[in-house]
């Protein structure tokens, strides 16, 4: 997941603060200096603004205070909840912070040689499927000699501080950073995923069998290094509007602590082991907590062992930290963002996925063929100009994630831009031996759509059957241009790649070996009544799909004589007279047995459809026509882009 960062606006932080050092000056960014176009666009904050250095504001500064702490970190006066609960989550993991403050260390403060202190510090951000090393000077906007922005509790501590304006740098200024979405920075912290899952819609906590599921899937995520967040849905005028329950409306929190939490008290409690879920969670602003069941003083506390309590680290003040049990979190929040830390290393006791990464633009062209901004499928004459990419699935069944992110657009806020494109994706299942663009949606299957939304990214995960897939990113409307990145997380290899051509290259022996008059798509759907010699009860039957000397073979389907195979195949065909054959196997160890066969005319007409043909036997008995009945349909086209 990580790589060595590249250095953004060319700026590079050993050279900077070397030359500083030599020089006996400290660093002033060029790049995002103190002034008020680094501050606001539209809005000013209020007061005089002045900036100053850690230096000037405390006596004794540090990067950290007793170390680093979800607790240390306080929203200022812009709208940033979102990224304040992000910094929360991400002080939880060492390895993350560690990553997105580098040498932590070595920026630290050191009394004992004030003259290697240069006022430049460094930050490590995500950006776009790329890892940036931003560098910021150390001058921070003060009113009254305050901070105005995110700040630690303790006055002397500057980590958030500086790697706000780090964050800042990359958004343009300060006021880009107001309103956003707390899964955004996490993946900015982390290149995780991030999965945006509504409660609300879903309605958790109306069943309890999803609420179960949920939980796990959450203790899961959390346990492996996953960051979450949630909020509560708010209209314009209810923003950070606080409920009378303790929760504030369309305010960013950050999951602390995902927890069975044992009830009871001494051995009594291990005896019985009764576990109440729940989930602690911080506001970044610092206070105004959650009144209900487990809140701090609250008396469901009572039913918890004092050793559980000590291991939980239960606090009885108003620092914004407080736990809720997982029902009422289901009920109360409406918006909840995942983002998971997809393992691709080979050397983990955790589950490890192969990742394929893809980058590429939706783009306009006067040449249909070359137009790549196609629309959603509601736009059935220009979808298929959207850009295609082609992925196996080998296993039987296997879980495929998919993600796909548009540029961050933050920067573009100072001049009345910074919206995101609404866009998503939608997966085909093909031919099993397709590897040119598809030019018909008619003929295939539809297996997963995912949200079309105006956000940075989008996600989801699917369960499908070993196969042959599609995934089209595309945008909602036509001709909407932008930059895209898409990531596909599988199993096993999935030999991921992007589909270009749109039909067979014409090479130099074509006019003696043909061209490719016709394609033809052939579709096999079950068989029934099958036979095997080997074992009369069932068979392990499979497919082959032969033409013009090329073959496609299906998955095998155990222990049946009725098998439902759904398998297709597309050939480009030279002599269109010639037949498609399509065979019966039963998988053997020893050796395969032959169950059967149709041989289909290869003079079929445009959209023939001649389902239930009669299987005939052939080897032995060839003359001898079976019981079983094999379901085929042909779809000719001399059109070679029809399909």
């Amino acid at each position: 997941m990580f790589s060595s960062a590249a250095a953004y606006k060319n700026q590079h932080y050993a050279e900077l603060k070397s030359n500083c050092i030599r020089d006996k000056t400290l660093f002033e960014d060029p790049e995002f200096p103190a002034i008020n176009a680094s501050l606001y666009f539209r809005k000013p904050p209020s007061g005089t603004v002045q900036w100053k250095r850690p230096g000037e504001i405390s006596n004794d500064p540090h990067l950290f205070v007793e170390g680093i702490s979800s607790r240390d970190l306080n929203q200022g006066v812009v709208g940033n909840c979102w990224f304040v609960a992000a910094c929360s989550c991400l002080a939880l993991k060492p390895d993350l912070w560690k990553k997105v403050i580098p040498n932590w260390k070595e920026q630290e403060w050191d009394p004992k040689h004030p003259e290697g202190y240069a006022g430049i510090f460094h930050f490590q951000f995500w950006v776009f499927g790329e890892w940036l090393d931003v560098v910021v000077d150390d001058r921070l906007p003060t009113v009254n000699g305050e901070l105005i922005y995110c700040h630690s509790k303790d006055n002397n501590e500057f980590w958030s501080a500086l790697l706000e304006k780090a964050y800042a740098k990359l958004a343009g200024c300060y006021e880009s950073l107001e309103g956003g979405n707390t899964g955004e920075a996490v993946v900015d912290f982390s290149g995780a995923v991030a999965e945006a899952i509504s409660l609300e819609e879903e309605a958790y906590y109306k069943d309890q069998e999803k609420q179960d599921k949920l939980f796990e899937d959450l203790l899961k995520v959390y346990d492996r290094g996953g960051i979450i967040s949630c909020s509560i849905k708010a209209e314009p005028h209810e923003i950070e509007a606080k409920m009378a329950n303790g929760l504030v409306k369309g305010h960013a929190y950050a999951i602390t602590a995902v927890k069975k939490v044992r009830l009871g008290h001494g051995l009594l409690a291990y005896f019985k082991n009764e576990t109440i879920p729940l989930m602690r969670m911080r506001n970044p602003w610092g206070q105004i907590e959650w009144k209900g069941a487990w809140s701090d003083s609250s008396e469901e506390w009572s039913k918890v062992g004092d050793t559980e309590r000590g291991n939980l680290g239960i606090t009885v003040e108003d620092d914004g930290e407080f736990w809720m049990s997982f029902a009422d979190w289901c009920k109360y929040f409406t918006d909840a963002d995942i983002c998971r830390i997809i393992n691709i290393s080979m050397i983990s006791i955790h589950k490890n996925w192969n990742e394929v990464v893809h980058f590429g633009s939706w783009t306009k062209n006067a040449d249909p063929l070359l137009n790549r901004c196609g629309g959603c499928a509601n736009h059935k004459q220009t979808f298929l100009q959207n850009p295609q990419y082609l992925f196996n699935v080998t296993k039987e069944v296997d879980e495929v994630q998919i993600s796909l992110q548009q540029k961050d657009v933050k920067i573009h806020r100072r001049v009345g831009q910074g919206e995101n494109i609404t866009f998503g994706f939608i997966i085909f299942k093909v031919e099993l031996n397709r590897k040119y663009r598809m030019h018909d949606i008619l003929t295939q299957q539809v297996v997963g759509t995912s949200l079309y939304i105006n956000a940075r990214s989008v996600f989801m995960r699917c369960t499908l059957p070993q196969g042959r897939y599609i995934v089209f990113p595309t945008t909602f409307m036509p001709q909407t241009l932008g930059d895209y990145m898409i990531r596909i997380f599988t199993d096993v290899e999935a030999d991921c790649r992007e589909l270009i051509e749109d039909k067979p290259k014409v090479k130099c022996w074509s006019s003696f070996l043909g061209y490719p008059q016709v394609v033809t798509h052939v579709y096999v759907h079950g068989a029934e009544g099958l036979q095997s010699q080997d074992n009369p009860g069932g068979a392990d039957p499979y497919v082959i799909i032969s033409c013009e000397g090329r073959s496609v073979r299906s998955s095998i389907k155990k222990d049946t004589l009725k098998p439902e195979f759904e398998t297709s195949a597309i050939f480009y065909r030279k002599k269109p007279r010639k037949p498609v054959t399509v065979q019966v196997w039963n998988s053997n160890v020893v050796q395969d047995e032959f169950m059967g066969q149709v041989v289909l005319s290869g003079s079929v007409k445009d959209n023939t459809d001649p389902e239930s043909l009669q299987l005939r036997k052939r080897g032995r008995q060839m003359a001898d026509e079976m019981p079983g009945i094999i379901g085929v349909r042909i779809v000719t086209s001399t059109q070679l882009l029809a399909m």
